[in-house]
Formats: structure tokens, C-alpha cells, sequence
């Protein structure tokens, strides 16, 4: 048996590969499936089983086009409803995969459809939990998505939650390790832990979900405090992985499309398409197409794509150095944006090879930005999330999250000059873009973020915590 976690960070997503005597399942996989077809045949094993925890809101998954490819079967677990072919398994059921086996155990919260995967060995005693969404590490899922699919409310769903942790989850034996859905860095949680792998007894002492002696009550109010409104992104997301999708395949003949400078200005124009700039920061300021966004695939890409551009249909032109252009198409299309029309042939330098108009953005190093604010009574606004800025900022930064620029776009000066900042640079330069693509020029980014900013030891605020403010 052979059981190995492919590990996704720009999604902080686990999808899973489990193979036994020839046959192989793959539970939750990415929308580019090719690599698990490469390991199947490297082992010459056949791929039977394709088994989905729920259907997914943060990522698009690989089902379809894994099964047609292969001709595995997709499975779900009960209440899942689909327009392509697939098993919906009774609770309790099981599979047989080589000598091992796969038991279905429905554990609706997350979603109603949400199902864990037990993974019995050869002599049938537990040995996995595959959980998706319902079980994280140091979390459970988040039991807002599913409301208006259900027909329920958070706290309905929640309770259910609930339930299935204790009946389905906690009575296993706490040797069987535990394989999460996702991990810290997922917007489908918010607690946690940075580790992707752990033991079901571990969970059982340090996971605040799962205290023995925890009310249904306590359970509901923990679970639901504090969740953030989910990304844009997820409810189509959802659609998608229930109605069905292109190929990938046919997702990046169309996108790589290499197109000189004036073809790339000439379909940006005609299409009203986004042009996504996704190199580093630092290049992204020494120069960009006017009017282009900044998004980095050195950051979080992909999750901020979904939090920051509403529509998946969106046309999109892609901006890469030379070499990432197809990185940067997977990662749009693992999150559903499936439009994009083109990449500039020979990246930006040949846009100025081309003397086509560009624009900067201004920059000041964390030192020259100690001076300034020392001196003069200077604007900053810090554009990290509040749980961040709530334990240390500069005293006279305003907190503008990235996640919810839009409800703040009237705060920023018009004339004024102002500075912003982040945790490291990433966020303030996706921030600066979109501010001077909507017409606010007199910015200024420092360079580094709170990270350099304490590393010089400018003065910040202790400790706020959020019920005095």
C-alpha cells in the first residue's frame, strides 16, 4: 500500500494518491491531472477511483478530466447531485482498492454533501482519514458556504458539523493518521496549524472543535465567530466542479497564445481584457503596462486572483517573465479563470523594446521612510488583514485591508501624497496597482513592509485588542 499527499501551497490544498496491488484511488484532485496519470503508469498501476470529499469552493477540481482520460469512476458521498456521470455512495459503504480498502463516511457541516474517507489495510484496520473540509488540523470547516445550497442556516450547519465529528470522527482510534483538505493559509478555515499531516489523537487534545467536553452550544458560537465573508470566487467555483468545465488542455492552447506588443495592445483594447501583471513586485515598479494589476506568482497567487477579480469570465492577458507563462495559466485556471487571451511575446521588456508607454511605481526603502515620517506628518495606510494590524502597527497608519479595498477606495487622499505597506511588499504593491488603475497616482510604497519596518525599529502600537476600540 502506498499512500502519498501531493501538497498544492498556492492553494494550501492536499489532494491524495493511494495505491494498492496495481489499482490507485485519487481523492480531491487538481485540475491538471496529467501528473497523477504519470505516476500511475510509471508504477504500472491503473487509476480506478476517483473519490471527491465535496464540492469544491476554492479550487476547480481535475474529476472530470481525470476520469475521462482514464475512465475511473468519480464517487461522491451521499446528497451530492452532478450533471456529468458519477457514483453517489451510501454512507458506511465500501470500496475495494487492490488489497486495501476505502470506506465512505458521511460527514455533513461543511456542506451537506461532505463525506471523509476511511482507508482500511490489507488486514482491514484503520490506517487514514482523508476528511476534505469537514476535519482540518487545529480547525474545521467553515459552515457558512453552503447556506443557501442547503437551505439552512451557519449555525444549522454547524450543528451538523458537530454531530458528524462526534459520531463519525472522534470514535476512531486515535493511532490512524488524519489527511486534511486543506492547510493553514486556506480561506475554507481560519485556525490552522502550518503542519498538513498529524496523528486523530494529536487532533483530539490540541483541536478546540473537537474537546470532549464541548457543547453543541460552545461548538456553534466558536465555529461561527469571526468568519470573514468568503471570496467572490467560491460560489463559481462550486458551479463549476458540479456542471462540468473545459480541459485544461483546451484552457491553455487558447491562453498561451504569444502575442507581440501591438497585437497584445491591440485584443486588450477590442476585449476590455485585464491585463495581469504577475511578475515579481520589484519588477512590477521599476516599470508595468499602464492601467495593469499586479498580482505575484510568487505570493498567494491564485487565492488573491479569486478575492480580487469578481468574475471568473473575466478576458485576461497575462504579463510573465519569460519561462512562467504557463505556470501563470494553470494557477488562473486551478480557481476557474479560463479566459485568458493571450501572453506578451518576450514579456515586458519587449513592450519596451517597443517604446509602447509605461508607468512606475513610486518606491521609498523602510530607512528613507523612517526619515520622512519623523519629519513630516506623513498619510500611511497599512493594507494588511485587521487581525494583523491589531497587534502592532504604526500609530498613525490606517488600516485598509487588501481583502476589502474596494469599501475603502474613499479614504485615500486624491492629491495628497500617501505611503502604504504590508507584512512584506507582496499586498501593497497588488494595492498600488489597483489604486493607479483606478486613477490614484500619489502613492508611495515602502519597500520591505512591517517586517523591514520592525527590523529598523520604528515606534508601533502594543496589543489593541478589538473590544476597546
Amino acid at each position: 500500500m502506498k499512500v502519498e499527499q501531493i501538497y498544492t501551497g498556492c492553494l494550501a490544498q492536499g489532494a491524495y494518491y493511494i495505491e494498492s496491488e496495481g489499482e490507485v484511488a485519487i481523492i480531491d484532485p487538481l485540475r491538471e491531472v496529467q501528473s497523477y496519470i504519470d505516476q500511475a503508469n510509471k508504477n504500472k498501476a491503473q487509476i480506478k477511483y476517483i473519490f471527491e470529499t465535496h464540492f469544491h469552493a476554492d479550487f476547480v477540481s481535475g474529476h472530470i478530466t481525470l476520469a475521462e482520460k482514464t475512465g475511473a469512476k468519480i464517487i461522491y458521498g451521499p446528497n451530492a447531485q452532478t450533471s456529468f456521470e458519477a457514483y453517489v455512495a451510501k454512507d458506511e459503504e465500501i470500496f475495494q482498492l487492490g488489497k486495501v480498502k476505502i470506506k465512505v463516511l458521511h460527514t455533513p457541516g461543511h456542506t451537506m454533501e461532505s463525506t471523509s474517507y476511511l482507508l482500511l489495510d490489507e488486514k482491514g484496520k484503520e490506517h487514514a482519514l482523508f476528511t476534505g473540509d469537514t476535519l482540518f488540523l487545529g480547525d474545521v470547516g467553515r459552515p457558512d458556504l453552503a447556506q443557501k445550497a442547503a437551505d439552512m442556516t451557519q449555525e444549522e450547519l454547524a450543528g451538523t458539523l458537530y454531530d458528524s465529528l462526534r459520531n463519525k470522527i472522534m470514535p476512531l482510534p486515535d493511532f490512524i493518521t488524519v489527511y486534511p483538505g486543506h492547510g493553514a493559509g486556506s480561506a475554507c478555515g481560519k485556525n490552522m496549524m502550518k503542519e498538513t499531516v498529524d496523528t486523530l489523537g494529536n487532533q483530539k487534545q490540541s483541536n478546540y472543535a473537537l474537546r470532549k467536553d464541548m457543547s453543541k452550544e460552545e461548538f456553534i458560537e466558536e465555529v461561527t465567530e469571526g468568519l470573514l465573508p468568503p471570496p467572490q470566487y467560491f460560489p463559481l467555483n462550486v458551479k463549476m466542479n458540479k456542471e462540468g468545465y473545459e480541459s485544461i488542455d483546451t484552457v491553455l492552447h487558447r491562453a498561451l497564445k504569444a502575442l507581440t506588443p501591438e497585437e497584445f495592445e491591440l485584443v486588450a483594447n477590442e476585449t476590455g481584457a485585464l491585463v495581469l501583471d504577475v511578475r515579481h513586485e520589484d519588477d512590477f515598479a521599476k516599470g508595468h503596462i499602464p492601467s495593469s494589476i499586479f498580482i505575484g506568482l510568487d505570493g498567494n497567487f491564485a487565492p488573491w486572483v479569486g478575492a480580487l477579480i469578481a468574475d471568473v469570465k473575466q478576458p485576461i492577458l497575462i504579463v510573465a517573465a519569460e519561462g512562467d507563462e504557463e505556470e501563470a495559466v494553470t494557477r488562473l485556471s486551478r480557481v476557474g479563470f479560463d479566459q485568458t487571451l493571450g501572453v506578451l511575446k518576450g514579456g515586458f521588456e519587449a513592450w519596451k523594446k517597443a517604446s509602447k508607454e509605461y508607468d512606475r511605481v513610486n518606491s521609498i526603502s523602510t530607512e528613507k521612510f523612517k526619515e520622512v515620517a519623523e519629519q513630516t506628518d506623513t498619510k500611511v495606510f497599512d493594507v494588511r488583514k485587521e487581525s494583523e494590524y491589531l497587534s502592532e502597527h504604526l500609530p498613525n497608519a490606517e488600516n485598509t485591508p487588501l481583502d476589502f479595498l474596494n469599501q475603502h477606495l474613499a479614504e485615500f487622499p486624491k492629491e495628497e501624497n500617501f505611503y502604504l505597506h504590508c507584512a512584506g511588499g507582496y499586498r501593497s504593491m497588488i494595492t498600488a496597482s489597483i489604486l493607479k488603475k483606478r486613477g490614484i497616482h500619489n502613492l508611495t510604497n515602502v519597500e520591505g513592509g512591517m517586517d523591514k519596518i520592525k527590523e529598523i525599529g520604528m515606534k508601533l502600537t502594543d496589543y489593541v485588542c478589538p473590544s476597546t476600540l
